[in-house]
């Protein structure tokens, strides 16, 4: 028998998802956000984890909403070559997650977000999106610690020059955007 999902990895999970389901059927699908997560999160042993669960991917969503122009600036200066609208829904909303919680959620390391990040879009979407969201968001990493090292609380998108990181190594495969297709349930849970 398995182990139980983390709760916030479940709730991550869940925002994706969601965030998924807005692309795909508009703005109109976004009243569906509470009854979504409820329906989610009711049932299953974890009974005191369900408010978590809940509350945090309620908070992803509509972290999400509420900073998309400032999370997508972020992820367009970093993301060299590849304009949101040409990345997988699932690695764009994987990445707006991640950066949020950067951005937002200093109560959560840096390497937590960024793990959590990389299971899911390897969970997902493709097997070369772990390493796509990877050098996406490490890069992100260091600009907004540099940043709030500088004294910035809450830093703005960098410039497209700035945020670039270095090219790949020629032996390195490039990263896979992949078709949009529809969210695949992942294949088993892993562990705590």
């Amino acid at each position: 028998m398995s182990a139980p999902v983390r709760r916030r990895t479940r709730a991550r999970e869940l925002a994706l998802q969601f965030l998924y389901m807005l692309e795909q059927r508009g703005p109109e699908a976004g009243e569906e956000l509470l009854p979504f997560v409820e329906h989610h999160t009711k049932g299953g042993r974890d009974v005191r984890g369900r408010g978590e669960v809940r509350e945090f991917a309620l908070a992803a969503v509509h972290g999400v909403q509420e900073h998309q122009q400032r999370i997508d600036g972020w992820i367009e200066a970093i993301a060299r070559n590849w304009r949101l609208d040409r990345m997988a829904i699932v690695d764009r909303n994987v990445l707006r997650i991640a950066v949020w919680e950067l951005l937002f959620r200093e109560d959560i390391p840096y390497k937590v977000v960024i793990n959590e990040a990389i299971d899911i879009a390897k969970r997902f979407s493709t097997g070369q999106s772990g390493s796509f969201v990877n050098g996406i968001l490490d890069r992100a990493r260091v600009l907004i610690q540099d940043a709030r090292t500088a004294g910035e609380s809450l830093p703005d998108p960098p410039e497209r020059s700035v945020a670039m990181a270095p090219e790949p190594e020629a032996n390195e495969p490039a990263p896979l955007a992949g078709a949009d297709t529809p969210v695949p349930r992942p294949r088993s849970r892993r562990s705590e």
